[in-house]
């Protein structure tokens, strides 16, 4: 499914609704992943996917934030069906055995999703306001992507390892 916006008409509380959605819609797919998966150590895709799900969580509060201070309780016209996988990772992507490199991968998988998803948006955005926001959402997702890529850089060795290979 893809992202069913007009972002040529799309006004700034529009705009910090969709990036809520983007970022709740992350949010518990990571929670999903992390339930599923459960966590056997301190550092294994269980608990890597805990740490983004809260990583999630903690970017659309600041946007949610940022739009009650700009708009107040106004409702939401934007709808949740009009986004899917925009940043979230693909259902069927974790394993119970990943390795934590390969959920790492799958997290910088997303993080570029969503820094591709912003960049194409701002290619038909009028509102300048509009424009402003996504790239600045941009910006802190290159940011995701580099902290993503400092932690897979810090992972111990024997971290690209699957939980069923170590039985071996």
């Amino acid at each position: 499914m893809s992202v069913k916006i007009d972002f040529s008409n799309l006004n700034l509380m529009d705009a910090l609704d969709l990036a809520i959605l983007i970022e709740a819609e992350a949010a518990d797919r990571y929670k999903f992943f992390a339930e599923q998966i459960g966590r056997r150590e301190d550092v294994d895709a269980g608990s890597i996917f805990e740490s983004m799900a809260i990583n999630e969580e903690k970017h659309g509060q600041q946007i949610a934030a940022r739009r009650q201070e700009l708009f107040g309780d106004k409702p939401m016209r934007v709808s949740k069906t009009a986004i899917f996988d925009v940043e979230a990772p693909e259902f069927g992507a974790p394993r119970w055995n990943m390795s934590p490199l390969k959920a790492f991968k799958l997290a910088l998988s997303s993080e570029e999703k969503a820094f591709w998803f912003y960049d194409e948006a701002m290619k038909h955005v009028k509102d300048p306001g509009v424009r402003e926001l996504f790239t600045e959402l941009r910006d802190e997702e290159t940011e995701h992507v580099r902290l993503v890529k400092t932690a897979m850089e810090a992972l111990p060795p024997g971290s690209d390892v699957d939980a069923e290979d170590l039985d071996d």
